[in-house]
């Protein structure tokens, strides 16, 4: 795994991924120590004269004009992360973590932040040793950044939090420090606020999200085609033609991967000449739709491209001028309007899923056996599976409901306008995991229904996918337990399988 190097050219989606979920290794060039130096000199300037400088020498929020003296500088430092560590519910995943800690060094490494070297370092050496800290996920109002999520965060540094371990358990974070050979920060002077403002916590949940987003969405084009194929539609409104007079980006590439994946198919050409005008909706206008939902996820990686690469958190040091100002970069508003978005277009990924399988379920839409099996009535098929990809459906459009036009006031009104980036990205993670649920309801739908207009042969993508189901759940012949086949292509649409399969079919075209 080749390292990251921060401080030396943009951070990508991409290198953050690497750090979250396949270890690779950060490490910080000599040009952004050089700048981490520049800025924490400014800070020893403040301090050794005197001066008045925002969450230096002075309080947090409504406690602005709080003046603190220069000997207390460091104990103000200490009980601003105790006091914001207030975090509840379900911890954030571990991956989520190491991508908001690889995050924040990146944005040290800018140069202004004011932080010594000895901070960036230690998150730097807490990823190489994989001592993930315990973040409640509950707490962020994407104000000032993700506050409290960030106090845990660097609680687990100073060795008064909690780490989480791989099968999710709570561990006192000093003695796996120190038995790692690392010390516990004790903060310096404006370090704690520089390490809990920012947004880096939505910020790494968004930059997953695209990941995760883009493979659901060339997922749901190969499973689409599979339904295609076992619903016997015709391919004539994927044609390259029809998409030129409308090219918008993500409709052309939808329709190219649903021809790819249906090339060299015998089912299609089974039924070229039937009697049937046109197909439903969730069938015709897959790159209306697909391509609709890719172009609303383009804008979440545009946004987290520019996020992740950014200094978002207050106040901000200038050592080229010797300046500290308090502004507002720590807004998440750019990320709560954009995972909001993001999360509208994939449960419309869903929505349309579960019309397609419905359609395949149902005999006088599809003319294939009821509820896909062949002793309907004695056995119910795959009948409850479409009440589940239903409910998920339902949920994923009441988590749709926009968190960014919301509001509530803090501080004393001080931070009167905030942007709720932070329950847009939760609600995100819970669609992405339903539409991952109802493909994988489609997947298993569609594989059966293949399977019933044998012996004729799927096209090459196609007759892919097919393999991946049936790895998991063989041809269903009679009733059985299929919430863990269920759960399990789940997880390979999670894992990608079918996306790498798309993406193939694509770079061959």
């Amino acid at each position: 795994m080749v390292d990251v190097a921060m401080g030396e050219g943009p951070l990508r989606i991409e290198d953050v991924a690497a750090i979250a979920r396949h270890g690779a290794r950060v490490r910080v060039g000599d040009a952004g120590r050089a700048r981490i130096a520049d800025a924490h000199a400014v800070i020893d300037r403040v301090i050794a004269a005197g001066r008045v400088a925002y969450g230096v020498t002075t309080g947090f929020g409504q406690l602005a004009t709080t003046h603190i003296p220069v000997a207390k500088a460091r104990e103000l430092q200490e009980n601003l992360v105790r006091s914001h560590a207030v975090g509840v519910g379900e911890p954030l995943p571990r991956d989520v973590v190491r991508a908001a800690m690889a995050i924040r060094v990146n944005t040290f490494a800018k140069g202004h932040s004011g932080v010594r070297q000895e901070v960036v370092d230690l998150l730097v050496e807490m990823l190489a040793a994989d001592l993930v800290p315990f973040v409640p996920s509950r707490g962020s109002l994407g104000a000032s950044g993700d506050l409290a999520p960030s106090a845990h965060m660097v609680l687990a540094m100073s060795g008064e939090g909690e780490l989480l371990t791989t099968d999710g358990r709570r561990l006192p974070a000093e003695p796996a420090l120190r038995g790692a050979g690392l010390k516990p920060l004790v903060m310096e002077p404006k370090e704690g606020v520089s390490l809990i403002n920012g947004t880096q916590f939505m910020a790494a949940i968004g930059c997953l999200a695209v990941i995760d987003g883009e493979s659901v969405l060339d997922s749901a084009d190969l499973i689409g085609a599979m339904s295609i194929e076992g619903l016997r539609c015709s391919i004539g409104p994927f044609q390259e033609r029809i998409q030129l007079l409308r090219p918008i980006p993500g409709q052309r590439l939808s329709a190219a991967n649903v021809r790819a994946a249906v090339d060299g198919s015998a089912i299609m050409l089974s039924h070229l000449n039937c009697d049937k005008v046109q197909d439903a909706y969730s069938v015709r206008c897959i790159p209306q739709v697909h391509g609709a939902c890719r172009d609303a996820l383009r804008w979440l990686r545009e946004v987290i491209t520019i996020e992740i690469d950014s200094v978002t958190d207050n106040p901000l040091v200038f050592a080229d001028a010797g300046e500290i100002i308090s502004a507002g970069n720590f807004h998440g508003e750019p990320l709560a309007l954009a995972l909001d978005l993001a999360a509208m277009s994939l449960a419309e990924i869903g929505g349309i899923s579960e019309r397609r399988t419905f359609r395949m379920l149902s005999p006088f839409l599809s003319e294939l056996p009821p509820y896909l099996t062949r002793e309907s009535g004695l056995n119910n098929g795959y009948m409850m599976a479409q009440y589940t990809a239903a409910a998920l459906v339902a949920e994923s459009r009441v988590l749709c409901h926009p968190a960014s036009v919301d509001s509530i006031p803090t501080s004393g009104d001080q931070e009167d306008h905030v942007s709720m980036g932070m329950t847009a990205a939760l609600k995100l993670g819970s669609v992405m995991r339903n539409t991952q649920t109802i493909l994988a309801i489609e997947a298993l739908c569609a594989a059966q229904a293949i399977d019933l207009l044998a012996p004729l042969q799927p096209g090459v993508g196609t007759q892919r996918a097919r393999e991946i189901v049936r790895r998991l759940a063989p041809t269903l012949e009679r009733d059985r337990y299929l919430a863990p086949e269920i759960e399990s292509v789940t997880d390979v649409v999670a894992a990608g399988e079918f996306a790498t399969v798309a993406r193939a079919l694509a770079r061959d075209v």
